[in-house]
């Protein structure tokens, strides 16, 4: 079998907030040979998460204003002033919580023109023991059932590790700056028939500690955003 020969560049985003002890082995992990762009959304960091970055040869925007989204609209603000149509955006965390070489699984299926959209779902695939927390694992329930029920469409997953076409992420005109980033692209691409595939993904326990999941003002706010998010696009 021979590879499939993609049609545009590929970019890769990961918005970062105080993961020095990780990017660096995110970005070296990332297969260079499929990747035009690494590009890391430096979310006000306090540590050496731009440094490490930068070293590991990412390019890195700065994205001061707190929130996972608004450090991914950095990103994409920074791909727009050189992305066309057809080039592929892959977004993913960068507490190597994600195996970036998984990467040609993610962006296979936009190359191969069977999907507009594909979420790595770490709920089929491989994931170690804790990786995901209970209440992570409670709300990617509840969010994917609600999505079934409202939209008709259904998804194991709301991971990070995703890939769209530059020209596809125009059109869904991406807006929310925190918690419902996920649930918001997903929603979107359903309400414009988007063809959407899961892809399934293996995940393993994060480096350091989860600004989500780790606190329970952090596991609050993220559900009150995602739910929020699924009433708010009906």
């Amino acid at each position: 079998m021979t590879d499939h020969i993609p049609k545009g560049k590929v970019y890769v985003i990961i918005p970062a907030y105080n993961e020095e002890k990780s990017i660096a082995k995110v970005i070296n992990d990332i297969p260079k040979n499929l990747v035009n762009e690494i590009i890391v959304g430096n979310n006000n960091s306090k540590d050496q998460t731009a440094k490490n970055a930068r070293d590991a040869g990412a390019t890195v925007v700065d994205a001061p204003e707190a929130g996972y989204g608004n450090a991914c609209l950095k990103g994409l603000e920074y791909v727009s002033t050189k992305a066309n149509a057809e080039d592929i955006i892959v977004f993913m965390d960068g507490d190597y919580s994600d195996y970036p070489e998984e990467i040609t699984k993610i962006i296979a299926p936009i190359q191969n023109n069977i999907a507009d959209l594909v979420i790595g779902s770490r709920a089929l695939g491989l994931k170690e023991k804790g990786a995901m927390t209970l209440p992570q694992e409670f709300g990617n329930w509840l969010a994917t059932r609600l999505i079934s029920l409202f939209y008709g469409v259904t998804f194991s997953d709301l991971g990070p590790f995703r890939a769209i076409s530059w020209g596809d992420l125009q059109k869904i005109n991406m807006q929310d700056k925190t918690y419902g980033w996920t649930v918001e692209m997903q929603i979107k691409a359903v309400k414009l028939k988007m063809r959407c595939t899961e892809v399934p993904v293996n995940y393993r326990k994060r480096i350091g500690l989860s600004k989500v999941s780790g606190t329970v003002k952090g596991v609050i706010l993220a559900g009150y955003k995602i739910i929020g998010m699924i009433f708010k696009n009906l």
